[in-house]
């Protein structure tokens, strides 16, 4: 099964959103939330090239936030890949 990891804050209302359809779908993760961390939009940019939470990563490989996440869910390539 594929790693997960998410970096969220507290106060995010889509990163709610995104661990609500994982939890759904029952698909584990690993949540970072960055709440303590001052300079945590440049930890973002800099692993993923976007500076806004959620950011996703799946096997390390960025996928974005929580609507490229729904997207992936949407097309069925979140399941193909969670399968592998």
């Amino acid at each position: 099964m594929a790693r997960v990891e998410m970096y969220t804050t507290a106060w995010c209302g889509y990163c709610v959103r995104a661990k609500a359809l994982l939890d759904t779908k029952q698909i584990e993760y690993e949540e970072i939330n960055l709440d303590d961390d001052p300079h945590f939009r440049q930890r973002l940019l800099d692993l993923t090239g976007s500076w806004t939470v959620p950011q996703i990563l799946v096997d390390g490989k960025p996928i974005g936030g929580y609507t490229e996440l729904w997207r992936l869910d949407k097309s069925g390539w979140l399941d193909e890949q969670l399968a592998a």
